[in-house]
């Protein structure tokens, strides 16, 4: 049955079906045929979702969609430009600066590539920078949303591997989120002084005291969201509401910049993208269950063994197996296809498995923004009216700078162990 599962997969996928709904007929041929039960699919789709972790994904999202429209990506537009001055591709630094706070709010690749873009793209073209590099860094900056906590892909992690808790895996994703950031900030000041973008200062530096007053609401958030799980005031599921709250109060009370009627768009547009993030879920948990119950990936963890490969040989190619797989599927079919592959693998080496999740969550980052199928470059590369090809010349040496530093993750682990030990988490 091993060949119709990966073989009615493989058809679907080529043929231009959904991934998620790819995984799911998959899943329920072999379910068919097998005769496991075909009763069993209503039950897994409902089991697969039916998990109180997923709760935090709606809510994160609602809170991310909150905090764009209260117009706190602008304030911390102003407080990051008035950090770093102006100088050489300094509109480029402030872009990975403010995607990497608000990714301390929405943990969504492409709500803060979307939401960063919507201020930061008229701006860096108005300054000269081509609409290709620009839409590159936005998307770059954007995929550290899914290692700086909190982050939605740690928590479908967490469901899959319950090895690894939510609060280890937003703990862990802290140091390798921020390295990323910074490589990708050197990455683009370089590339802008190469070829002279910004030239001269497209604005009047910020006063840093009134930008810092002004985007101090939106500075606290994940404050307040981290903080708050630390202290064991909340879950992270229970942070996501108070998230939500705190974003509601900040958009109404004090930017006043959020209606009643902006916040039903926003009710609508976070539904919207909860469920098609749930709809993948629960189909790929139909697809993981009929592999698991088949003992698929069991065989194959162990042919992949039987090879005698070392550990070191062993850890790069699984990094380039989901290198390529990153082209071309997105983090929640990765988790679902390979995780039932990779955790046996992972246990026969002693590998940690929080340490597991976030090269494997920075190999998804890479995917993010990685031609053909990058989601964050799909949505900075509409808002800019361009096509996906252009931005190859530039986003090639982000991903070449962030795949040295999950190398580095990979060979120096306590980059990632350090703060969840230090916090008690391990």
């Amino acid at each position: 049955m091993d060949w119709l599962l990966f073989g009615v997969f493989l058809a679907l996928m080529l043929g231009g079906v959904p991934l998620g709904v790819a995984m799911g007929l998959a899943g329920a041929a072999v379910v068919a045929a097998s005769g496991l039960g075909i009763m069993s699919l209503p039950t897994n789709v409902y089991t697969g979702i039916a998990k109180y972790p997923l709760m935090a994904i709606p809510v994160f999202v609602i809170a991310g969609l909150i905090f764009e429209r209260a117009g706190v990506a602008a304030t911390i537009v102003r407080f990051a430009s008035a950090v770093v001055g102006q100088r050489r591709g300094s509109l480029a630094i402030v872009a990975v600066l403010v995607a990497m706070i608000l990714g301390g709010i929405s943990g969504s690749g492409p709500a803060d590539s979307a939401a960063v873009g919507a201020v930061m793209l008229p701006s860096m073209i108005k300054a000269g920078y081509p609409r290709a590099f620009s839409a590159g860094v936005i998307a770059a900056a954007g995929s550290t949303d899914i290692l700086i906590p909190p982050s939605i892909a740690f928590v479908i992690y967490s469901l899959l591997v319950p090895q690894a808790s939510v609060p280890a895996l937003f703990a862990a994703g802290m140091i390798p989120g921020i390295l990323s950031g910074l490589t990708l900030i050197l990455v683009v000041w370089w590339l802008s002084a190469r070829n002279g973008f910004e030239a001269e200062p497209a604005e009047p530096r910020p006063p840093f005291w009134r930008s810092l007053r002004q985007a101090g609401w939106g500075l606290a958030a994940p404050v307040i969201i981290l903080g708050g799980m630390r202290s064991g005031y909340f879950t992270p599921t229970e942070a996501a509401v108070v998230a939500v709250f705190y974003g509601f109060a900040v958009g109404m009370l004090v930017y006043r910049t959020l209606t009643w009627r902006g916040i039903y768009e926003v009710l609508v547009e976070a539904a919207e993208i909860s469920a098609v993030i749930l709809m993948v879920v629960a189909l790929a948990s139909v697809f993981a269950w009929a592999s698991s119950t088949l003992g698929t990936f069991d065989r194959l963890a162990q042919l992949l063994l039987g090879f005698g490969a070392s550990e070191i040989a062993m850890l790069l190619m699984i990094q380039l197996l989901l290198l390529i797989a990153g082209m071309f599927l997105d983090a929640i079919s990765i988790y679902f296809i390979f995780l039932p592959l990779l955790i046996p693998i992972a246990i026969h080496f002693n590998w940690d498995l929080v340490w597991f999740g976030i090269i494997i969550t920075m190999n998804m980052a890479l995917g993010q923004f990685h031609p053909p199928l990058g989601v964050n470059l799909m949505v900075t590369c509409r808002m800019a009216g361009i096509a996906m090809e252009s931005t190859i010349p530039w986003v090639l040496w982000m991903v070449a700078a962030m795949a040295g530093t999950m190398l580095l993750v990979t060979f120096v682990p306590e980059l990632a162990l350090w703060l969840p030990r230090r916090l008690g988490y391990l």
